[in-house]
């Protein structure tokens, strides 16, 4: 692992990273009923379906929010039916529906496409006044010693501007989610602390997930949020997890057999996620 650090004009200041990573996996065994169970592997990306399959029209719940937990303590997506953005942080997982406002999720609730990890990071970066997403995307991936692997962040500050959305509840027959997306409520905040959270997912991960960053951002009183269209950060600490690893849990429902993915969605996804 490197250590780097920045000139002043920057206006960010990075910690060194970890110096080492332990190679051998910390296994917790359980015996019970004569089973031997394995922890679950921490240092890795885990994934329900993929973006392509969501942009078909999947949407039936694949997976519980309490099952997902068990796979990571911070992450994105959305619920069943495409019911608004999921954000799950230090364990907890909220929605942000079409109203704007963050609901906090059962367990019980289900998920159709979501990404989690447990978030150990590797690197602190301060951020100080970028000038809009791309800003702040640019100043993460400068940090990056890796561009093809995954990475985690959490970015907690003071956000000058952040431009949100979220999608509405979808009835079936489910439309493709670029047709969603027309109707997409947008929210704008000014001035508000508040956290994002997400991925960034290397090139050769075009549709199974996002390539690039992929945020979330849910204010620090956790009552609004939303996907991040744009954002302008005044001062704000980042925090990123190196992610080595890549796990993938397909649907077994008869939409997911049924959907066409061979098609290239990139031009859709682009419209989505913009």
């Amino acid at each position: 692992m490197r250590a780097s650090c920045l000139s002043a004009s920057s206006g960010i200041a990075i910690k060194p990273r970890r110096t080492f990573r332990l190679l051998i996996p910390l296994v917790a065994v359980l015996l019970a009923g004569g089973c031997v169970r394995q922890a679950p592997r921490r240092d890795v990306l885990f994934q329900v379906s993929t973006i392509n399959a969501l942009l078909a029209g999947v949407y039936d719940g694949d997976l519980t929010v309490g099952e997902l937990k068990q796979h990571g303590d911070l992450g994105i997506g959305t619920l069943e039916a495409v019911d608004g953005e999921m954000v799950v942080l230090a364990g907890k997982a909220w929605l942000i529906r079409a109203d704007g406002h963050a609901y906090r999720l059962a367990d019980s609730d289900r998920t159709p496409f979501a990404a989690v990890t447990f978030f150990e990071p590797d690197a602190t970066v301060q951020l100080n006044e970028t000038a809009d997403l791309a800003g702040l995307q640019s100043a993460l991936d400068a940090q990056l010693p890796n561009k093809n692997l995954f990475y985690a962040v959490r970015i907690d500050g003071e956000f000058a501007y952040a431009k949100t959305r979220s999608v509405p509840r979808q009835s079936k027959p489910y439309p493709p989610l670029a047709e969603v997306a027309k109707t997409q409520p947008v929210f704008e905040f000014r001035d508000v602390n508040g956290t994002l959270v997400g991925f960034r997912c290397p090139d050769f991960v075009e549709g199974v997930n996002v390539p690039g960053w992929h945020l979330h951002f849910l204010t620090a009183a956790r009552t609004a949020g939303g996907h991040l269209l744009d954002c302008r950060v005044n001062h704000a600490e980042a925090k990123i997890d190196e992610t080595p690893e890549f796990a993938l849990r397909l649907p077994l429902d008869d939409s997911f057999a049924r959907a066409d993915l061979a098609t290239k969605r990139a031009q859709e996804l682009n419209k989505v996620e913009k």
